[in-house]
C-alpha cells in the first residue's frame, strides 16, 4: 500500500496540523487518497487528551488545547519530533494492539541507533529510558482509520514540562536523546521514516 511521506522543515502550528490530519482521515473513510506519515515539530504547545484532568495543569496561565487523542496532558516544543500518521486498518489487520506494538518497536529501534536502550511498559503507554519517558504515544481510531501518532524527545527544552503533570507523571520523569547522550542529532527524520514504514508493513 502506498503511504505518502511528508516532512516539514519549519514548525507547524498544532491547530493547522490537526485540521490537515482530520481532512486526510475523512479522505480515507471515503477510500480516497493515500495513507500518511508526517514528521514535524510544533512551537511550544500544551495539549490535553481524552483522559486529561485540570489538576494536571500546574501553571494555570498556560493555554491547553483539547484534543480527541488518547492520553493525558503533554507538551510539544521545538526539538521534539512529532510523527503523525493516517492509516487505514480496513486494508490491514484490524488490530490496535498490533499497531501500538509496531509503534513501540519502531521507537525502540530508532533509539538503538544511538545506543539508547528504550523499553515499553504494559501499564504506561510510551517508551522509557531508565524509568524516564522519552517518547509518548497518543492514538485515535475511527471506522478503523488510525490517526494522531507519537512524539520523541530529541533535544527539546525539558524545562517546559515543569508547567504540567505530563502524561500523569512526575514532571522530572521525562528525558530526551540529548539528555541521555549529550549530542545534537541531525536529519533523524529519514531514519524514523525508514523504520516506521518498514514496520507498518507488518500490520
Amino acid at each position: 500500500m502506498s503511504i505518502q511521506i511528508k516532512i516539514s522543515k519549519t514548525p507547524i502550528y498544532y491547530e493547522k496540523a490537526i485540521k490537515y490530519l482530520y481532512k486526510r482521515v475523512e479522505q480515507q473513510k471515503e477510500n480516497k487518497g493515500r495513507e500518511l506519515i508526517w514528521i514535524l515539530e510544533h512551537p511550544l504547545t500544551y495539549t490535553a487528551g481524552i483522559r486529561a484532568s485540570n489538576s494536571e495543569i500546574i501553571d494555570k496561565k498556560i493555554k491547553v488545547i483539547k484534543t480527541n487523542r488518547g492520553g493525558k496532558i503533554t507538551l510539544h516544543n521545538p526539538g521534539q519530533k512529532i510523527i503523525y500518521f493516517v492509516l487505514n486498518l480496513n486494508n490491514r489487520k484490524k488490530d490496535i494492539r498490533k499497531l501500538i506494538k509496531v509503534i513501540e518497536d519502531s521507537i525502540i529501534e530508532f533509539l538503538s541507533i544511538y545506543n539508547i536502550e528504550g523499553k515499553n511498559d504494559k501499564k504506561n503507554i510510551g517508551i522509557w529510558v531508565k524509568k524516564k519517558k522519552i517518547a509518548a504515544i497518543g492514538l485515535r481510531v475511527s471506522k478503523w482509520i488510525a490517526y494522531h501518532g507519537f512524539s520523541i524527545n530529541i533535544d527539546n527544552d525539558l524545562a517546559d514540562y515543569q508547567k504540567i503533570v505530563p502524561c500523569g507523571l512526575n514532571n522530572n520523569a521525562i528525558t530526551s536523546v540529548f539528555k541521555e547522550k549529550g549530542v545534537k542529532l541531525k536529519n533523524v527524520e529519514s531514519k524514523i521514516v525508514d523504520i516506521l514504514k518498514n514496520n507498518i508493513e507488518k500490520i
